[in-house]
């Protein structure tokens, strides 16, 4: 009896051998096929994602693969092998099926993700306080851009506290993270009390000079929108709808509209001015005479 079962765990590991030096047989084919092919189409296999990736997501043959790519269209920073992507690396940045992984979208040898790798040169992270309402109620996510509005109290001695005035510090803003959050897939509306945004050092120090001077809110626009509005500073006057408008024609250069012209009654022409003039009333005492219904008055001078 145990000389069968050793027969048969014999047979088992011969045949569980051969099926591995087949499966072997058959990648190495296929893998050597298509590396023909690319030498044949002047292309080069790279790494790109095997499923779509978040941020944070560790890099791994789970969720790697080699393509063949064009020769002569390899994006900068591209790797060409598995083995080349050292330590626990991680994304940086959403990235999706196919799409190659470069060095630049994932994490060094630490396996951190960290915001600051994702920030261009010459470019900062600076977080301003927001709340439901000046976050643009929670619509503001990681990846949109924003323009950014400070709301403070009017300058001089004689203003009061209720005077304030609105002026855009900056516009066209990046929007990096969302409190703790920093990738672009959360799209979901959220109450936050932070958003950190990608500035330059002026851009940081307008922001840090703000905090202080006033309370900020954001504005949401739309990302292909590059367009400089050179929006000026409103004041409560500027609050109805009739100054607006003549304000925005005066700083555009233009005339103000002319004054509508005032009322002036039409009289039927068998009338005069003098016709219409109201005699003037005694100054003194006067004496009411009446003559059937008719009366009349008399000035009583003084002196008698």
């Amino acid at each position: 009896m145990q000389q069968r079962n050793i027969i048969l765990l014999g047979v088992a590991m011969v045949i569980g051998l051969f099926a591995v030096f087949l499966a072997n047989s058959y990648f190495s084919g296929v893998e050597q096929r298509q590396q023909q092919t690319a030498a044949q189409q002047k292309q080069v296999r790279i790494v790109v994602a095997a499923q779509d990736m978040g941020f944070g997501t560790p890099l791994g043959v789970q969720n790697l693969r080699l393509a063949n790519w064009p020769a002569d269209s390899v994006p900068a920073g591209a790797f060409t092998a598995l083995e080349a992507i050292k330590g626990p690396s991680v994304a940086l940045r959403p990235i999706v099926a196919g799409e190659p992984v470069l060095a630049s979208r994932i994490s060094g040898a630490d396996g951190r993700a960290t915001l600051s790798a994702n920030l261009p040169m010459g470019k900062l992270a600076y977080a301003v306080p927001i709340n439901d309402v000046s976050g643009v109620g929670g619509f503001v996510r990681p990846g949109d851009v924003v323009d950014v509005i400070l709301t403070r109290a009017i300058p001089g001695d004689g203003s009061s506290s209720t005077d304030k005035m609105t002026d855009v510090v900056l516009q066209g803003v990046p929007v990096l993270g969302i409190d703790q959050v920093a990738d672009e897939k959360q799209t979901k509306p959220s109450k936050a009390k932070t958003a950190t945004l990608e500035v330059d050092t002026l851009g940081a120090q307008k922001l840090a000079l703000s905090i202080q001077l006033g309370a900020l809110s954001l504005a949401l626009r739309n990302v292909a929108d590059q367009t400089a509005t050179g929006a000026g500073t409103v004041i409560p006057r500027h609050l109805s709808v009739t100054n607006y408008r003549i304000n925005e024609r005066q700083s555009a250069g233009s005339a103000p509209p002319p004054a509508a012209p005032r009322f002036q009654p039409r009289l039927p022409g068998n009338f005069s001015a003098a016709a219409m003039t109201v005699p003037q009333r005694p100054k003194g005492p006067v004496m009411t005479v009446y003559h059937g219904s008719v009366s009349s008055e008399y000035e009583v001078k003084r002196g008698w």
